[in-house]
């Protein structure tokens, strides 16, 4: 799309035609281009019309009954903040009465929208001219806030931040622009020192600008986390999503902290006051206990095992490989239970002989901390992934005290 197609969709006349469309369905696309084009549109607005509407049927899996409200485009959403985490973010935001916030990178404005949503006023910019038009058009329900093209580097801190109740948020580029990875999306990169605007930047305005928030890759090492902030890991349905860091009056309780978030549950959180200051392991695989808890991976990437074997009285398996046993049957909001049925040393030959012998056809298979390939272990044990006539079970391969084992669970029911 170039500008002059996103002003149009921007339109009183475009966002009519887009509310005119039909749900996306793959087989009518041709049917529906021919039809826009009989109707003199375009062709350049028919494109960007089928487009939006695919990208608002995809978009609905992240903003749910407001995915109609934005515009996309494809990056800008693959890369935005989920509903959710929007929400979360401008939270913060508003809860410490800031007035304006700039948004450097603010992509599509899903961030800017929920801070504008709670009546905080965003400036925010973008390097894409497109993205940053489409950007501002999201915000028109909220005619003080605005985006516009920039390079978040060009960013100026006013003099008084505190007193003029000024914040900044910042979304640094975690992908390369123009380079696609084997699946076809647009390469990731990890590293803390790759992103742009760089880290150091980050921490600058942090420094000139007490309420800065940052959301960081779930990778984020945790002893680069700068002293006094908060670094909050969050969860949606089991996969994390982002770390975010607070500084100032946005961190709410420094160090490290989790939220776990899904549908139709209540937020969760667990911080480091939770936890154990020493998280024992299993001496041996006899002092396995009868519950295995496996932490929400927000939970285990924030480094806070030592609040799931606070709560169990248990023990880790071995170090560093996140997997909690205990002798006690609790119910954790942050970790998932189950009963160890058998547990044994592992090698191919003792579990195909164990499965086997109990009519195994259907396994699922966990792993940490022992390195091999599932589907030549399948091979191996002569089971395939689909389910047969026979029996079903779920082991976790894995070790303790340094042993490579197998733990036989079941997934448990609450207590």
């Amino acid at each position: 799309m170039d500008i002059g197609v996103v002003r149009t969709l921007g339109s009183p006349e475009g966002k009519e035609l887009l509310r005119s469309l039909p749900a996306w369905d793959e087989a009518a696309v041709m049917p529906l281009q021919d039809r826009l084009r009989r109707e003199g549109h375009a062709p350049e607005l028919v494109a960007a019309l089928l487009t939006q509407q695919r990208l608002r049927a995809r978009a609905v899996a992240k903003f749910g009954e407001f995915a109609d409200d934005l515009l996309y485009t494809a990056d800008g959403l693959e890369q935005a903040s989920r509903l959710e985490l929007s929400a979360t973010h401008a939270g913060r935001f508003y809860n410490a009465s800031l007035a304006t916030v700039h948004d450097l990178g603010c992509g599509i404005g899903a961030d800017a929208v929920a801070m504008s949503a709670l009546g905080v006023t965003v400036q925010g910019v973008d390097i894409d001219p497109v993205t940053a038009a489409i950007a501002d058009i999201n915000l028109r329900p909220w005619p003080d806030s605005r985006a516009r093209v920039g390079l978040a580097e060009e960013f100026e801190p006013p003099r008084d931040p505190l007193r003029s109740r000024v914040g900044v948020w910042l979304d640094p580029a975690r992908r390369v622009p123009g380079v696609t990875g084997r699946h076809g999306r647009i390469k990731r990169v990890f590293r803390l020192d790759e992103i742009r605007p760089t880290w150091d930047f980050v921490v600058q305005v942090a420094t000139a600008v007490p309420a800065t928030g940052a959301k960081l890759s779930p990778s984020m090492p945790k002893d680069a986390i700068p002293l006094g902030t908060e670094a909050q890991w969050t969860s949606y349905g089991g996969e994390v999503l982002e770390c975010a860091v607070w500084w100032g009056p946005l961190a709410q309780r420094p160090g490290r902290s989790a939220r776990i978030l899904g549908p139709g549950r209540s937020p969760v959180e667990v911080d480091e006051s939770m936890c154990e200051p020493d998280t024992p392991t299993v001496a041996s695989l006899g002092a396995v206990g009868p519950w295995l808890y496996e932490p929400d991976r927000a939970v285990t990437q924030a480094g806070l095992l030592g609040a799931v074997t606070a709560a169990t009285l248990g023990s880790e398996v071995d170090h560093g490989l996140g997997y909690v046993v205990s002798d006690a049957e609790v119910d954790v909001e942050f970790a998932r239970r189950y009963a160890v049925r058998e547990a044994f040393p592992f090698s191919v030959k003792s579990l195909r002989a164990w499965l086997a012998q109990h009519g195994v056809t259907g396994l699922t298979i966990k792993k940490r901390g022992v390195r091999l390939d599932d589907d030549e272990l399948r091979r191996q044990l002569k089971i395939g992934r689909k389910a047969g006539d026979g029996a079903q079970a779920t082991v976790i391969l894995t070790r303790v005290a340094g042993q490579q084992v197998v733990l036989v669970v079941d997934p448990a029911r609450p207590a």
